[in-house]
């Protein structure tokens, strides 16, 4: 076992679980007090198998481990993928003992979560995210599924894993784009919730952007405490949590419009922060350097501020009507108040958000 390493916890009474962050944790660490039967089903996809099946096997001395290797991508985060997994649980016989690891990015991590949530009515799961946006976002907080051609995660599942062990090495093998795509979710931790961690990133942008192990750990282990800090006050979303959302209803339909996959999650949600951001100043709660602020920061990650060429008014509004915050048909959306403040709303002028979403749209 590495000898160093920094552990949190999410504490959820006694579903609490802890998050494990270091170099070479994968294979090393040995996570079987965390698998309450003796079989193992790693879903990872084709992407990740090569370069990291085998040391998971390591992870899970002692157990049965099986495995299932799905498609790579967005686009295959549907309903026949997710049967994939559930034929590889019937055949293999896995029982209500069986544990699922979800190998992979925050789609294999959706999807391996919501099997575990529906397999003979929940079983238990494991995440090992290999990207950085699945390490300090979707991996924690036990939101699963998949998605609908209306919508992106419409259908899906709470279901929190036993434990989540976040490798860093792992991100050596990513390209520079899904890191930038991981930099989006770090940065939307210092815009909602903590101003200090985001002038902390504006002065270490480059460290990160050159895979700095030293500053990656850093960021991971901040980002995870500011987002198990708010799941364990508001789990299922009912109030609180739903700021960890920013950016995400104009991402969403960044996303939906573009098509799953053509614009990477990250990458649309760095828009949709500026867009949150310019709506925002357009209402009088920050500044014109604020919103610089965040469009600098954005920029040095290297990720997109506008939207793509043909979306429009019309396009954005049509897909933000069924975004999963709407109460009552009344969009909802998270807004600044200041940098490190952000607050969920549905009080807002309609006008000014016509104007911002006219402002980047062409």
């Amino acid at each position: 076992m590495p000898d160093t390493f920094r552990e949190l916890r999410v504490e959820l009474g006694d579903r609490s679980y802890p998050i494990l962050i270091g170099k070479g944790l994968l294979g090393s660490f040995d996570l079987t007090p965390y698998v309450s039967g003796r079989t193992v089903m790693i879903v990872t996809n084709t992407t990740v198998a090569p370069l990291y099946l085998e040391q998971a096997r390591n992870s899970f001395p002692g157990c049965q481990v099986d495995e299932v290797i799905l498609p790579d991508g967005e686009a295959f985060k549907n309903w026949e993928t997710l049967n994939l997994i559930f034929d590889a649980l019937l055949k293999n016989r896995h029982s209500r003992k069986t544990t699922l690891v979800a190998l992979g990015g925050g789609v294999v991590g959706d999807m391996a979560g919501f099997a575990a949530a529906c397999y003979q009515r929940g079983v238990d799961f494991i995440q090992i995210p290999t990207t950085l946006l699945s390490q300090v976002d979707s991996s924690v907080g036990g939101k699963t599924g998949i998605n609908h051609p209306l919508g992106k995660n419409m259908v899906g599942a709470f279901h929190q894993p036993r434990s989540v062990l976040i490798d860093t090495d792992t991100l050596q093998t990513l390209p520079q784009r899904e890191i930038s795509a991981g930099l989006a979710e770090v940065i939307k931790y210092g815009l909602i919730r903590e101003p200090d961690f985001l002038a902390w990133l504006e002065g270490a942008m480059a460290s990160l952007t050159s895979l700095d192990s030293e500053a990656l750990t850093e960021a991971i282990y901040r980002s995870c405490v500011c987002k198990a800090d708010v799941v364990a006050q508001d789990e299922r979303e009912e109030g609180l949590r739903a700021i960890l959302n920013l950016g995400h209803t104009f991402g969403h339909a960044i996303e939906t419009h573009a098509g799953y996959g053509n614009w990477l999650h990250g990458e649309a949600v760095g828009a949709g922060m500026v867009m949150a951001a310019d709506l925002s100043k357009r209402l009088g709660f920050i500044t014109d350097e604020d919103l610089r602020r965040v469009k600098s920061v954005i920029v040095s990650a290297g990720l997109p501020t506008g939207v793509p060429d043909d979306m429009t008014s019309d396009h954005f509004m049509n897909l933000m009507a069924v975004d999963k915050k709407n109460v009552n048909g009344q969009l909802r959306l998270i807004l600044l108040r200041s940098l490190g403040d952000a607050e969920v709303t549905d009080r807002f002028s309609p006008d000014a958000l016509a104007d911002t979403l006219s402002a980047f749209c062409h």
